[in-house]
């Protein structure tokens, strides 16, 4: 038996074999890393819709509230700063998965919108008179295909959450986002 092993042992110790099994583990090794990365990123990945008839559409079949960001994608500072310190936080991503339907309106200054997103961006804008970025408003919306009138019900709104505890952004902006589904539910 021994001599068998120091048989095989001789056999696979040469170092072309062992370097090239080395690679394939190595590998094997990275792709499982990235495949569990790929699908945790992908399990807790928000969907943010920037059609508002999509979006509207969704919030329909699931009876929840449209969440509708006003950002400025590329020079919004405070924009930045609430998706960094909020919305990429995993309590605001279980959150939003279950109570709301995410819209992205956005009004970009370095890249071109398609026009009829900036149409209806704008539209939506002036509907809810938004002066700063970034605005959240909540809000459920009717719209009647025959006239093409949309109605909405807004439930309210919400900012970026000033005072709170740096690194806890994100539970005093679902104080304020629950409290407003809270009042909608009351009524």
């Amino acid at each position: 038996m021994i001599a068998n092993f120091d048989t095989i042992t001789k056999h696979f110790s040469n170092n072309s074999i062992i370097s090239g099994m080395k690679k394939i583990s190595f590998v094997l090794f990275l792709f499982a890393l990235v495949s569990s990365g790929i699908a945790k990123a992908q399990s807790s990945k928000l969907v943010w819709y920037t059609d508002l008839e999509k979006a509207h559409q969704q919030s329909q079949v699931t009876h929840k509230p449209i969440f509708a960001l006003f950002t400025g994608s590329d020079w919004c500072i405070w924009c930045h700063k609430l998706d960094k310190d909020v919305f990429a936080k995993s309590a605001f991503i279980k959150w939003a998965q279950d109570k709301v339907i995410l819209l992205e309106l956005d009004f970009p200054r370095n890249k071109q919108l398609p026009p009829e997103t900036a149409k209806q961006n704008n539209g939506l804008q002036q509907a809810f008179k938004v002066n700063g970025f970034p605005t959240v408003w909540i809000f459920f919306m009717d719209h009647d295909k025959t006239s093409d009138k949309i109605s909405i019900s807004a439930l309210g709104s919400i900012g970026y959450p000033s005072g709170a505890v740096p690194g806890k952004e994100e539970v005093k902006f679902l104080e304020g986002a629950n409290e407003i589904l809270a009042k909608a539910n009351s009524k």
